[in-house]
């Protein structure tokens, strides 16, 4: 398996997980993408895209993974697989957040659902024409005790 490396760190108004938007399609809170230098040259063109994918560690997920979880938007046990809750075996995230702005290798966007200081491993454009799908089945969302 390859070996992951940071190519930079997000900077979030999130301190406290409790506090963490559960989605950033459920954020309006602002934030900025610090690529490191060295990757600087990969960011040429991004700033032509309203939408990207941050690919991110939760550094911060420290309890113990387990398999089947309860979900935050529902009370019922589910396939940990079968859900976006934090921890995980492999304790990796996305986010698609609204790209505002591109100063060199600062990022700023709207959308922030992660802590601060989290590790950024990849980037990637939003394109509606590869992403945007329509699901037929949601699965327990589906069928879930509204908020």
């Amino acid at each position: 398996m390859a070996e992951m490396k940071s190519i930079g760190v997000i900077h979030t108004p999130n301190t406290e997980k409790s506090l963490t938007p559960i989605q950033s399609s459920r954020s309006e809170l602002k934030g900025t993408v610090e690529v490191f230098p060295q990757y600087t040259e990969g960011l040429q063109g991004l700033e032509e895209f309203s939408h990207i994918y941050l690919i991110y560690e939760f550094h911060k997920s420290d309890t113990e993974v387990s398999l089947l979880v309860n979900p935050f938007l529902d009370d019922r046990k589910h396939g940990v697989f079968a859900t976006r809750y934090p921890y995980r075996p492999n304790p990796l995230g996305f986010s698609v957040v609204r790209l505002t702005s591109r100063q060199e290798n600062i990022l700023s966007f709207i959308g922030a659902d992660m802590l601060d200081g989290t590790p950024l491993l990849d980037i990637k454009p939003y394109i509606p024409d590869f992403d945007v799908f329509d699901a037929q089945e949601t699965g327990w969302f589906k069928n879930r005790k509204k908020e």
